[in-house]
């Protein structure tokens, strides 16, 4: 079990994102919405095309929906399903989390928590452009 994150920041900010290594010891990104009084968590990509929700500006939600950015389809925060665009009959994959006394654990035995943020966060890259025109 380890300690997340507490409901009341996941409320104030609209998600919260870590990552951690899945069964295979791969990294994934997993975030936590709000849900109701509460809070559920899933993996950051879509069903349809695995486009993360959470590129490193929060989840992008509205009434209770997390919207693809790609394709706009809508995920329900609190069961996963989606029933629009190109994601339609799909569910997310859940992670198991727990809440004690406003406080948000990860309690899936699948999945170690590596870090806070996204999987490039740890060790992404400098701050220097090497785009060139």
């Amino acid at each position: 079990m380890h300690q997340l994150t507490t409901v009341e920041q996941v409320h104030e900010e609209g998600s919260y994102l870590f990552t951690a290594a899945d069964p295979y010891g791969d990294p994934e990104e997993i975030i936590v919405v709000p849900c109701g009084d509460g809070v559920e968590a899933w993996v950051n990509r879509c069903t349809h095309e695995n486009q993360r929700f959470d590129t490193g500006r929060g989840v992008p939600m509205r009434d209770g929906e997390i919207i693809c950015p790609r394709h706009g389809s809508l995920f329900d925060a609190c069961g996963g399903d989606c029933d629009n665009g190109e994601a339609a009959g799909t569910t997310l994959p859940d992670i198991d989390i727990a809440e004690r006394h406003g406080t948000v654990f990860l309690i899936d035995d699948d999945y170690e928590f590596s870090h806070e943020g996204g999987i490039d966060d740890d060790d992404g890259p400098s701050s220097t452009s090497h785009l060139q025109l």
